[in-house]
Formats: structure tokens, C-alpha cells, sequence
């Protein structure tokens, strides 16, 4: 699996690639990912809204859509089956890899997705190519196929607790996992899934937004108590950051990640 590509890589390649800005924001964050996209972007890249390409037909917010919608959404976007496909963002919750996820969920080439090690923050603190230009887009005809064994629903973490047939590890802050910080959205209780284990994803990156290095991730893996031996699948508030740990599960074994998409954004909700 090609889960990263370095700044270097892609300014070499930019124009072999298809690239997504996939810039998400928290809900109390006061930005508008889609106005920053207009006024700066990568060369080349096309925006990609998380909330609008998900099921609009939950009040959960960005779950994976239908497979027909998923390719209409990608064919609309000019994108191939064959094309390799690099997300990068300007988030504080690295929201590429919720799309990284999302295409390896529909049955895009592994080695043809990938994510950029650094996000925009490197790239502009690099100064390589940047454009305030939209890119033209042509329609394709995207064929998708679902893994629905990389995805889990709330009665599959419920029956967990009690079964343990696999460890979920939770992506959240430390104080938001222990209840000690109200969570982001409203009507949600604090608090974690019993027996879940946390493992913030701020962990997992360097200072300019890289990765930590393969043997590093296997470590602070391990130093969490977290067996790679057994099945392992991530949760977070709402299935982004979840992403993160996944991608870096995925360096670490070669796996596919498994995501709570519901995340704590169903799990947590205030029983009425």
C-alpha cells in the first residue's frame, strides 16, 4: 500500500496524479474549508466536501453514502478507476485520511490512494506550487465495489463488550475520552466505550505534520497497550481522526483499517 507520499514526490508527479483538497473543519472551529480552498490550493487539486459526499439521509454527520452515490460523486469529480488519487488538507484533524478511507472502502487500487505526509502546511512552508485556479473537470463513469468488513455499526461495538473480539482503540483527546472535556457537538454525553482504549492521534504525528516512522508508530502502538495480534478497529468522534490511526495501522501491518463510522457521534448520543 502506498498510504503516503512526500511534498517532494507529489511536486514531481503533480501532474501524473489526480489531487483532492479535502480540508474539513470542526463544527465549532469558524472556518469555511471551501472559501480557503478558492483563495489558495495545491496546483491542480479539486475541493472535496466531506459533509456533502456522505449519506445525506442520517442526521449522523458525514457516514459513508450509497455505492451509487459514492460513483457519482467520484465521476463527477473527473476521477478514474486507474487514476492515482493523492488527499491532502489544511485541518486540525488530518481529514485526508477519512477520504483515504472512504476510497479504500469503495474498492479503489490500494496502491493508487494516497495521502500527503506534511498536509498544506508543509507544502506552503516549502513554498512549492500553489494556485487560486479551479481545475477543469470532465465526467467519468467510477465503478465502485463495497469492503464491508472495513466498516463496523454500533451493535457489532456493543456486542464487543462482552465478546471482545476485537480491541477498539479510540482516537479522541485523553480528556475528552475520560469525560473531562464536553464534547464538540451538542447533545452528546462524555465518556468513552467500555473497554475501548485511547490513543490521541496527535500521538501519531511529527511537528510538521508528518508520520512518525514505521518503527515509532509499532512502539507508541505497543507503549498503549494495543495487540497487533488481534483484530483492532478505530473510533473517534466522528469517524475522521479515527482515519488517522487507521492509516497508521495500516503502515504498521498492511492492513486495511476497520472504522466505527458512527463513531461517538451515535454512541454518545443523549438517550431522549
Amino acid at each position: 500500500m502506498k498510504q503516503l507520499v512526500n511534498t517532494e514526490w507529489l511536486e514531481k508527479n503533480i501532474d501524473k496524479v489526480k489531487i483532492l483538497d479535502a480540508t474539513w473543519c470542526l463544527p465549532n472551529s469558524n472556518r469555511n474549508a471551501e472559501e480557503e480552498f478558492k483563495l489558495n490550493h495545491i496546483k491542480n487539486s479539486i475541493f472535496f466536501d466531506i459533509d456533502k459526499n456522505s449519506d445525506q439521509n442520517t442526521s449522523l454527520p458525514h457516514m459513508l453514502p450509497s455505492r451509487q452515490k459514492w460513483e457519482d460523486i467520484v465521476s463527477n469529480l473527473g476521477l478514474k478507476n486507474s487514476d492515482h488519487i493523492v488527499v491532502y488538507d489544511n485541518s486540525d484533524v488530518y481529514s485526508s485520511c477519512r477520504v483515504w478511507y472512504t476510497f479504500i472502502y469503495f474498492g479503489h487500487d490500494v496502491n493508487l490512494i494516497s495521502v500527503l505526509d506534511g498536509d498544506f502546511k508543509k507544502w506552503l512552508k516549502e513554498k512549492r506550487p500553489t494556485s487560486k485556479e479551479s481545475t477543469k473537470i470532465s465526467r467519468t463513469n467510477y465503478k465502485a465495489r463495497e469492503h464491508t468488513s472495513i466498516v463496523i455499526n454500533k451493535k457489532q461495538v456493543e456486542d464487543n463488550i462482552s465478546s471482545k473480539k476485537f480491541e477498539l482503540i479510540d482516537a479522541r483527546s485523553k480528556q475528552r475520552f475520560l469525560g473531562l472535556q464536553p464534547e464538540p457537538r451538542q447533545g452528546l454525553r462524555s465518556g468513552h466505550v467500555e473497554g475501548s482504549k485511547n490513543l490521541p492521534f496527535q500521538l501519531l504525528l511529527n511537528e510538521d505534520r508528518t508520520f512518525k516512522k514505521r518503527d515509532e508508530l509499532i512502539n507508541i502502538f505497543n507503549q498503549n497497550q494495543i495487540d497487533n495480534n488481534k483484530d483492532i478497529a478505530f473510533t473517534c468522534g466522528s469517524g475522521v481522526t479515527a482515519c488517522i490511526l487507521g492509516l497508521a495501522n495500516s503502515i504498521i501491518s498492511g492492513k486495511k483499517p476497520i472504522i466505527y463510522d458512527g463513531s461517538w457521534s451515535e454512541y454518545g448520543l443523549e438517550k431522549k
